[in-house]
């Protein structure tokens, strides 16, 4: 027996209404600043606020690249960290005796060797170093 999706535009009024209570509400707030909040005008208005400090100098100052060096490679095995679970959930579900079980292990087996020995590289090229 099959069954068939409703074609009926009722089942997406409550998403409708979702959307449209939150379209108002931001209008709602813009309008009512813009009515009710304070008009200044002047130098300091436009400037950076800091922790109610005055900013001294520009914000535009240049980074050691170790810091992005060792942002990318905390990403990097972030990144292949997230994808070992979806892979042992697929795995759990395979039978332990089929042919397909080794040839999974074995692929997550060869990720996790080359994501060591990216691991032991950058180690030894020292980018976890602060010196």
């Amino acid at each position: 027996m099959t069954v068939l999706a409703s074609s009926d535009l009722t089942t997406y009024i409550p998403i409708a209404m979702a959307i449209g209570m939150s379209v108002v509400f931001a209008i709602v707030n813009i309008g009512a600043s813009a009515l009710l909040g304070p008009r200044r005008e002047g130098a300091i208005k436009g400037d950076t606020y800091e922790s109610g400090m005055a900013a001294i100098g520009t914000a535009r100052k240049r980074f050691n690249v170790r810091f992005f060096v060792v942002a990318m490679t905390f990403l990097l095995f972030d990144v292949e960290v997230i994808f070992l679970y979806p892979w042992a959930v697929a795995y759990a579900q395979l039978e332990p005796q089929s042919p397909m079980a080794g040839l999974f292990l074995a692929r997550i087996l060869f990720f996790i060797a080359t994501s060591v020995l990216a691991y032991m590289y950058a180690w030894r090229k020292g980018v976890f170093r602060w010196d």
